[in-house]
């Protein structure tokens, strides 16, 4: 035992300078992670302001009874899962489709792509709520305007759930695949240049290099991107879901997901319990979806697991 910890002793200073360089993050992660964990007791409490979260009334899982029996948990998750797997899948195969054909252009011209692709990404889902109002407001917004004078009737676009099945996607792709491409992008043109001058000598075309080096050189980097996203399955963008469709609740079919709800438990109910219950719930399917997916990878391919 002390042989031990005197290795953890010196490994630790040997390692001191990595160890600071980490210590801003690991204080974050304290600070905003692990500190407000004690407040999960709010979900199970009848909160009163004036008695704070720890005097307050027990109420058990009576929370947790209200969410799922009133059918609000199964619409909420169920287009939780639902956007995210499809924003998923989507933002990660048109990412990898640009940064492939981004590796075929020049050094001088990609700059002028990386920087088109990259740009939206900075923008706030506000400001992107207001790009989005220019061009599906009712009266004065762009498609409605073109739809006029082809002679066609305006449509109310934020009353049209169906019309949002297809906007949600647009919106999202718009403003996150080109950070993702930016990433891919960055891990082919590190690759080994040898295995390209090999697969030239052997006769390969293009396509042959995509399938047969740069697609299999980013597996590692594809699974570690995707087990994120899929940590972050049950924490939607609250922007655009909230920012980007005006809150309307017309769209709720369709737009509302735990994140949404959460917030409105909190702020327009008046119910922190309710919505610490709905976050707990989130935090604990997110958990299970990481672990799951995780065992599913080792089970594939043992070298690609990320734990």
């Amino acid at each position: 035992m002390p042989n031990l910890l005197s290795k953890r002793k010196r490994g630790l200073l040997d390692h001191r300078g990595l160890w600071l360089l980490a210590l801003p993050a690991l204080v974050v992660v304290v600070l905003m992670q692990y500190m407000p964990l004690p407040g999960l007791i709010i979900a199970f409490k009848n909160y009163n302001y004036g008695l704070g979260p720890w005097k307050s009334s027990w109420s058990g899982f009576s929370n947790f009874t209200y969410l799922f029996t009133t059918g609000v948990a199964a619409r909420i998750t169920y287009n939780t899962i639902k956007w995210n797997f499809l924003f998923i899948v989507l933002s990660h195969s048109l990412a990898m489709l640009v940064a492939l054909l981004m590796n075929e252009l020049s050094r001088r011209s990609i700059k002028i792509y990386q920087t088109i692709f990259f740009f939206p990404y900075f923008l706030s889902w506000v400001i992107a709520a207001y790009l989005g109002f220019a061009l599906l407001s009712g009266d004065r917004g762009i498609i409605n305007t073109l739809l006029t004078r082809m002679g066609r009737d305006t449509v109310i676009w934020y009353a049209q759930p169906d019309a949002w099945r297809v906007i949600l996607p647009l919106a999202y792709l718009w403003k996150h695949f080109g950070y993702i491409a930016i990433i891919y992008f960055t891990a082919l043109i590190g690759l080994d240049p040898q295995l390209f001058e090999a697969a030239d000598i052997e006769g390969a075309n293009r396509i042959q290099k995509v399938f047969r080096i740069s697609i299999p050189q980013l597996k590692q980097l594809v699974v570690i991107l995707v087990m994120i996203d899929i940590g972050r399955i049950f924490r939607s963008d609250f922007g655009l879901f909230f920012q980007f469709t005006r809150n309307s609740s017309t769209l709720y079919p369709v737009t509302d997901v735990i994140d949404t709800y959460v917030y409105r438990a909190l702020l327009t109910l008046g119910d922190p319990g309710m919505a610490a219950a709905a976050g707990l719930y989130q935090s604990v399917v997110a958990l299970v979806l990481v672990l799951l997916s995780n065992k599913l990878i080792t089970k594939l391919d043992e070298e690609s697991r990320v734990f």
